[in-house]
């Protein structure tokens, strides 16, 4: 038997390769999972190269550190098939967890056709061994470096392809590096070398001694290069992804402050923490007076407690958080800011922090108030001049009817008068002609009246099952829709929404009830009511109908007082639709027409489903562009 040794130096050299292989893999492995653009084969195969040729090049120099006083050469095709065995199964490895995520299969896979690869690499490096003697492997010290290999390449492969920072990184390459070179000098134990003769001269011993730890540099310089060279990638690579982040964040904050946003963050419990230069722009406020729930005292009086029992509660139930408040200004004047907030989560799915935005609302809720007075006086202005008109009118009504009774008087006073029968004539038409006037003026002044009142109307909100509403609103319609020949389809399971019942009728009635009169005779009439979502706060319920349509130039114009559209051979004096979009936009909604000639029309009414200040929406992850 030949006694053996190792050199130190090439030993610690052999080991510092594999850490640093090991770093350099996991490094460029996790970029194939990672949120990298681009293809993700190349990171693999920087990932394959690195660690496959560590694991080789450490073998090799952890061969050169074998000391058995005999001469040693390798065989330069098995020597080459080794490191292509290394890198080619690494990246298969690679590839295959890659593909198939950090799913416990896809370890137990890739780990150990990994492990199988290194100790196969191992052992085919050691076959091309050439010396002067015998080789024999313990069996059981074979099957030992087997297991560490196949255990250090799963760690290898679940460190790889997990989330980690730099420390991590540098303490699983440590372990992996350990590892690996524990595999080798494991399987090196297992190696039992017997000399053929003895004797070997020891100048040529020494000069073979020499020239191995020459050539062991040569393979270390060259591993160190390309470790280097792919460490340098990485590095590029980062400080491109780093560039990348930089420009979405200034990005996002340049359209923060395009929509007159200020962004702001909170710790996970809700509390305003660190620097909040936005915050502090608009209030004036330092850091020590905004942090915790300092940022209050900034918030109008009559809104700060409500704010805070609106936010706690959001940050309790984990929702979006959306508000409306007043803000003290750095100037002492109080500005309307709009709030949405959301919770950026960490790997865990926990709660990191909340980002939110305050957007100056101030000239818009100005706008609305200058509105409603104006609609306001509007609405006074048409009720106080209906109802003046109402006391002329009821004169002229009156003294009409003195006239129609005199009429007998007129008529005999003039009997015997050759011209008795056209004076009775046309004295009765200008009755007919003045009685129908002035029951047009009665009802258009009824009209302006009825919607004066509705803007001045107060609604009683309630909870709204609309199928089970919107059936009995169709139901008190039955007669008509049979007259017309036509069927009347509520759609089942219908939104409910939070309104006026009245109110709500009073639209729906008015729709379906148009779109039974304005039916095509020539065909059965349908009439059919839907729903969809319109948005997280909306509900758009539509009423279609395959009646005579409405002309394009008459879209906007069917909603427009005493106005109306197309053959006037129904009954109507132009107030339903005036009606129904007063009734509509009183509840913040909208309503719109779709219709062509002859297919017929779609009334579209957008409601929103209730007043809240937060949603209850999925969270996701939003995390910062720090990370």
């Amino acid at each position: 038997m030949v006694h053996t040794g190792y050199n130190p130096a090439l030993v610690a050299l052999s080991i510092a390769i594999a850490v640093f292989a090991a770093y350099t893999a996991l490094d460029l492995g996790g970029r194939a999972r990672g949120p990298v653009p681009g293809p993700r084969w190349p990171w693999i195969t920087g990932a394959a190269v690195a660690m496959g040729g560590g694991i080789w090049s450490m073998h090799f120099v952890g061969m050169l550190a074998f000391e058995m006083g005999m001469p040693a050469a390798y065989d330069l095709s098995l020597t080459l098939i080794s490191l292509l065995l290394a890198v080619a199964v690494t990246g298969g490895a690679f590839a295959w967890v890659a593909l198939s995520g950090e799913r416990f299969a896809g370890l137990l896979i890739g780990g150990p056709l990994m492990g199988l690869g290194v100790a196969g690499m191992h052992y085919t490096g050691m076959a091309a061994m050439q010396v002067p003697g015998n080789l024999a492997y313990s069996p059981s010290i074979v099957a030992v470096s087997v297991a560490i290999a196949v255990t250090a390449a799963t760690a290898a492969l679940w460190l790889t392809f997990r989330r980690h920072g730099v420390w991590q990184k540098l303490v699983a390459a440590c372990v992996m590096g350990v590892a690996v070179a524990g595999m080798h000098y494991t399987g090196m134990a297992a190696a039992t070398f017997t000399a053929e003769e003895t004797g070997a001269h020891a100048a040529h011993t020494a000069v073979i001694a020499q020239s191995q730890q020459n050539l062991a540099l040569y393979v270390a310089g060259a591993t160190f290069l390309i470790l280097f060279l792919a460490m340098l990638a990485s590095s590029l690579d980062q400080q491109r992804v780093q560039m990348e982040l930089q420009a979405s964040e200034a990005r996002f904050r340049a359209a923060v402050q395009a929509v007159r946003g200020v962004l702001w963050t909170n710790d996970a419990a809700g509390r305003m923490v660190g620097e909040q230069p936005g915050w502090s722009a608009i209030t004036g406020q330092t850091r020590a007076e905004y942090e915790g729930y300092g940022w209050a005292d900034a918030v109008h009086p009559d809104d700060a407690q409500a704010s805070i029992e609106a936010w706690n509660e959001t940050v309790r139930a984990r929702r979006t958080f959306i508000h409306e408040h007043r803000v003290r200004s750095r100037d002492g004047t109080w500005r309307h800011y709009a709030i949405r907030a959301i919770p950026a989560l960490n790997r865990r799915g926990e709660i990191r922090e909340w980002v939110g935005v305050h957007t100056d609302i101030t000239e818009q809720r100005e706008a609305e108030a200058d509105l409603r007075e104006s609609n306001e006086e509007i609405q006074r202005y048409a009720y106080i001049v209906s109802h003046d008109l109402r006391s002329p009118l009821v004169n002229v009504m009156g003294f009409t009817s003195e006239l129609e009774t005199t009429r007998d008087d007129v008529r005999a006073a003039l009997d015997g008068h050759p011209q008795a029968e056209r004076i009775d004539t046309e004295f009765g038409e200008a009755l007919g002609y003045i009685k129908a006037a002035v029951n047009r003026m009665e009802g258009l002044i009824a009209a302006i009246l009825k919607l004066s009142r509705e803007g001045r109307r107060q609604f009683n909100a309630e909870r709204l099952d609309m199928t089970a509403l919107l059936r009995g609103v169709a139901d008190a319609q039955q007669h008509q829709a049979e007259a017309a020949g036509a069927t009347v389809t509520i759609a089942p399971d219908l939104p409910w929404i939070v309104a006026d019942r009245l109110a709500v009728e009073q639209i729906f009635g008015n729709l379906i009830d148009n779109a039974i009169k304005y039916l095509d005779p020539s065909r059965p009439g349908q009439v059919t009511v839907t729903a969809r979502s319109a948005g997280p706060r909306g509900v758009c319920f539509s009423v279609t109908d395959n009646g005579r349509g409405i002309a394009a130039r008459d879209h906007a114009r069917v909603f427009e007082l005493f106005r109306r559209s197309g053959r006037q051979d129904r009954p109507g004096d132009g107030i339903g639709l005036a009606h129904v979009k007063a009734l509509v936009r009183s509840f913040g909604g909208r309503i719109e027409v779709a219709s062509e000639l002859g297919q017929g029309t779609t009334f579209s009414v957008t409601l929103p489903r209730g007043a809240a200040t937060a949603l209850d929406e999925p969270l996701v992850s939003a995390p910062l562009a720090a990370e």
